[in-house]
């Protein structure tokens, strides 16, 4: 699938024309039947409204607050997951990565390698992640401006990979909340690579008390709207069936059913702005 989601990364770049390109899914692959039931619903349900289509689950969380937080459901049997979603879904898949050495070993199952926003200036990783072949999303930390994600982009161009994704998901605002500037969108468009907007992250709120990071999911679709209106090539929204009982980031998800409607509107917005 690779090279078919290599071929189409550069028309997924927002020329004023066509959609939006979606990745979606759970926060973290809690298991099979679910992982299949939700890119099968967003799969039947992009494909009606012609949105290409990434499905999303990470294999392991590995930025948790507490030492007794849910990381995953076991790295081989997660990423056999995700490859079977890509194989019978028939859609490119994307996960996360935190060290040098998970990046081939992940690379044999999913499409994307997602460098999460707190270790995108990784430079080891960055290579690694780049040296499989594999198209690389890169997550803006939330400590740095949209033009500070060049060098980042080099790192992986310059290692030979081309295939490139940059990825906004708020700054830290104080130290319990995140802000969105929309700025961020045009200033890494000009690295010529596409620009996702990443809805549910920036709607967190990191740091709490408790342990449990908190978030403002009445919120997705004012963020959502205001990214495609300011031009984002893309979107990044994690959802679930019922937030309330996800074992990762359930206060920022959009629950299942609700995703037709947002897209709906989005895809009438997108057709408004271009």
């Amino acid at each position: 699938m690779i090279d078919t989601l290599a071929q189409a990364l550069p028309h997924f770049r927002n020329t004023n024309s066509g959609q939006f390109f979606l990745m979606a899914g759970p926060c973290v692959i809690e298991g099979e039947d679910m992982a299949l039931r939700i890119a099968e619903q967003v799969r039947q349900l992009t494909d009606r409204l012609q949105i290409p289509y990434i499905f999303k689950g990470s294999y392991r969380k590995a930025n948790r607050s507490r030492l007794d937080s849910f990381t995953g459901i076991g790295d081989e049997t997660a990423l056999k997951i995700l490859q079977k979603v890509g194989r019978e879904i028939g859609v490119p898949t994307v996960t996360d990565i935190h060290e040098s050495s998970e990046a081939a070993l992940a690379a044999e199952y999913v499409d994307v390698l997602q460098i999460p926003a707190f270790l995108c200036r990784q430079t080891e990783l960055l290579v690694a992640a780049a040296e499989t072949g594999k198209v690389v999303n890169i997550k803006k930390g939330q400590f740095l401006s949209g033009e500070a994600m060049g060098f980042a982009v080099d790192k992986v161009q310059q290692s030979g990979n081309p295939h490139v994704i940059l990825t906004d998901r708020g700054n830290s605002f104080g130290y319990t909340d995140l802000v969105v500037d929309f700025l961020n969108i045009p200033a890494m468009q000009r690295f010529g690579v596409p620009v996702v907007m990443d809805v549910t992250h920036s709607l967190q709120q990191p740091n709490q008390s408790s342990g449990v990071t908190g978030g403002k999911p009445d919120m997705i679709q004012t963020i959502a709207s205001a990214a495609i209106a300011a031009g984002a090539d893309g979107l990044f929204i994690e959802t679930h069936p019922t937030p309330a009982t996800a074992k990762s980031d359930g206060a920022n998800m959009l629950q299942l059913d609700r995703l037709e409607k947002l897209l709906e509107r989005l895809t009438r917005i997108r057709e408004a702005v271009r």
